[in-house]
């Protein structure tokens, strides 16, 4: 328990670091909206903090509208793909095989949609900014029990630092972006959920 505290306390520690000192103003819904609006696709590094305080390391890679990859380091073996419609997760630890959900009952969809639009009543429930940073939270207006999503943005260029899940069950996932490169080129294949072609889910 020491040690996950300890390392729990490093990652945060690091995200505080990659925080600007000077203080900033709080950034503004449209400033976000367009910031999002500004790049179809995005990779880089990613720490996960989950709820129970474990930490997983890895790779993601964004294109809009409706496609995440996360690549995790090891020792962990899985793979998490949203390809559009649905996520899969594949552990290669489990004799199941793949799992899938649909995209649209998860808060991350708010990000990967084709346009982003904070503007839409009951969207957005939490607008602050405390001098270095600017927190969005926002939900499903329609679906406010699929969870919410928390966006952490720094500005002087406008940035997406981190963001936390809120699922249904009251679960937080703590996902802290490094070295988040936009426009860059990835191919439709990265998005494709090993062991799932062709295979439908509930929407």
């Amino acid at each position: 328990m020491k040690h996950v505290t300890r390392t729990v306390f490093i990652a945060l520690a690091t995200v505080a670091m990659c925080f600007p000192a000077a203080a900033i103003e709080k950034l503004s819904l449209d400033e976000i909206s367009a910031y999002l609006n500004g790049f179809l696709s995005a990779s880089g590094q990613f720490t996960q903090i989950n709820d129970d305080g474990t930490i997983s390391t890895g790779k993601i890679f964004l294109k809009r509208p409706g496609k995440v990859r996360f690549e995790y380091n090891p020792p962990e073996d899985m793979l998490v793909v949203a390809d559009g419609s649905r996520v899969g997760v594949v552990d290669g630890k489990s004799n199941t095989g793949p799992e899938a959900y649909p995209l649209g009952r998860t808060p991350l969809k708010i990000i990967l949609a084709r346009k982003v639009d904070f503007s839409q009543e009951r969207m957005v429930t939490g607008h602050v900014g405390d001098g270095t940073s600017t927190t969005v939270k926002a939900q499903d207006p329609e679906n406010p029990e699929y969870g919410s999503i928390e966006l952490v943005f720094t500005g002087s260029p406008v940035e997406l630092r981190q963001w936390v899940i809120n699922d249904g069950s009251g679960a937080r996932t703590t996902v802290v972006l490094g070295n988040l490169e936009t426009g860059v080129r990835i191919d439709d294949e990265a998005f494709i959920i090993p062991g799932l072609e062709g295979r439908e889910v509930e929407r």
